[in-house]
């Protein structure tokens, strides 16, 4: 018997409803439950073939379970070392070698030290830092945010030199990231399971949080879609998530991409709605079922993403095209697809999203690094 396991926290809706689907399936090898954790030993396998983390972002004794169950051969989703490793920023980065649309985007030091540190620790970093130029390269408004994400904590909205600098002032020794400002014509988040089951979905982030999710916003346009639809598979590819979301923000007709670090996205049902809801437990099962069904005992069941696979052959960015896999054409509107079409080429323009911001409390007073 292969077992599906399912890590998670507070949420109710979507864990419950999963486990109930999976196992309602009747499937003779496969049954899913609850994940169950007791001592955990160095090297040793779990009763897992295949766990589904919504946690673990959170509580780093889960974080080491999961990397150990992985070793041993389980199936962990997302992979446990990737998301461990990746943020925001390096995300962007990536997305510019891929050639998908991104905000312009400038990483600033800590504005306090970090622990353990002084002055002399930062004799490499310029001091003061070119703002004037990072000023020009971003533009105003603009947005600051931490480096490696957080659920919308300590981010600001920053319209001149001036608050940005009270405002840097009272971000502590977080590392923030400074980005460009766009305001959409619309906006997109997309769920992207396994690698190649999409859905697009209409969202507006401005709305208070159980209404962003736009009911009947009336038809798209069936190549933005698909444009959407070939950058949302493009970034999991090389990312390596198996379940991800992607925000789009579109302007001119061309999307951007905002926000797709989401090692455990939001799927409960009185946020996403009823219809998305349906959706993600269904492609959710169906890629845990797949992931069990192919599990090999004792080997590497993680995924990987092309990045590192091709770091590891020495190959950089423009994989073969072998590597990429392929589909059939998709209907657009709401998109499901079960493959990857080829990706779609990209515009060299860049620029960044309207995001509501949601301030932190002022932190410790400023330190000076030089």
């Amino acid at each position: 018997m292969k077992k599906i396991g399912i890590l998670f926290g507070m949420e109710n809706t979507f864990p419950w409803a999963f486990i109930d689907r999976v196992n309602n399936l009747g499937l003779a090898d496969i049954m899913a439950e609850p994940v169950n954790i007791d001592m955990v030993s160095q090297g040793e396998p779990t009763e897992y073939a295949v766990i589904i983390d919504r946690i673990s972002q959170d509580v780093p004794f889960y974080r080491g379970y999961l990397k150990n169950a992985a070793i041993s051969g389980t199936a962990v989703i997302n992979n446990p070392f990737w998301w461990s490793a990746d943020e925001k920023f390096f995300n962007n980065a990536l997305a510019v070698k891929t050639g998908v649309p991104v905000p312009k985007t400038v990483l600033l030091p800590s504005n306090q030290h970090p622990p353990d540190t002084q002055d002399s620790s930062f004799r490499n970093l310029a001091f003061p830092l070119s703002w004037e130029k990072i000023f020009d390269h971003i533009g105003f408004p603009a947005y600051m945010k931490p480096f490696s994400g957080g659920g919308w904590k300590s981010v600001y909205k920053i319209h001149d030199a001036g608050e940005f600098f009270k405002i840097y002032n009272q971000t502590g020794q977080l590392v923030m990231m400074l980005q460009e400002e766009i305001v959409f014509d619309e906006y997109y988040r997309c769920y992207c399971l396994g690698g190649k089951y999409v859905r697009i979905m209409q969202y507006e982030p401005r709305n208070p949080h159980h209404l962003r999710y736009v009911k009947d916003g009336g038809s798209a346009n069936k190549a933005l879609l698909q444009t959407i639809h070939d950058y949302v598979l493009k970034l999991n590819h090389y990312l390596g998530y198996d379940f991800n979301t992607v925000e789009m923000a579109v302007r001119g007709g061309i999307p951007y991409a905002i926000d797709f670090c989401n090692p455990a996205p939001d799927a409960d049902v009185n946020s996403v709605g009823q219809d998305n809801f349906d959706w993600v437990l269904e492609y959710s099962v169906k890629m845990a079922v797949e992931r069990a069904q192919a599990w090999k005992p004792g080997a590497d069941n993680l995924t990987w993403g092309l990045y590192i696979k091709n770091a590891a052959q020495g190959i950089g960015f423009g994989a073969p095209a072998s590597a990429m896999p392929q589909t059939q054409e998709q209907e657009p509107a709401i998109v499901t697809t079960e493959a990857a079409p080829e990706v779609a080429a990209t515009p060299e323009e860049t620029v960044a999203a309207e995001q509501p911001a949601e301030k932190a409390k002022p932190a410790a007073k400023r330190t000076k690094k030089k």
